[in-house]
């Protein structure tokens, strides 16, 4: 398991929501994460090539009255596998962390959040 940036899980999880363009993307994944994942788009374009290439999103050009045309991404069926899979890789993933991290030290148990 590979969370030290599992930028392409991100990715899927933006694309949940609905059709992007790169930049919508990015904008999602910084105001998601209250500007902790700040993407510029060198990193992500090479990326959205080979989730292409996956045949988990597609690519497709989207014409403007206002402006020039741009690409538009949007989720397939193997992305939301994809996705379902890495959901459930990070959950179990959070949870051993979890046990580890957030051991009270008088008790020795995990302390339980009550937000």
């Amino acid at each position: 398991m590979g969370f030290k940036t599992d930028a392409e899980a991100l990715v899927l999880g933006a694309l949940v929501a609905g059709p992007r363009h790169g930049y919508g993307i990015v904008k999602s994944l910084r105001e998601g994460s209250s500007g902790l994942f700040n993407m510029n788009e060198g990193q992500l374009y090479p990326l959205l090539q080979k989730m292409q290439e996956r045949g988990w999103i597609k690519g497709e050009w989207e014409m403007s009255d206002s402006g020039p045309a741009r690409k538009t991404y949007v989720l397939l069926e193997e992305g939301q596998k994809e996705l379902a899979n890495r959901r459930e890789q990070w959950k179990r993933f959070s949870s051993a962390v979890g046990g580890l991290l957030l051991i009270d030290e008088q008790t020795g148990k995990a302390e339980v959040s009550h937000g």
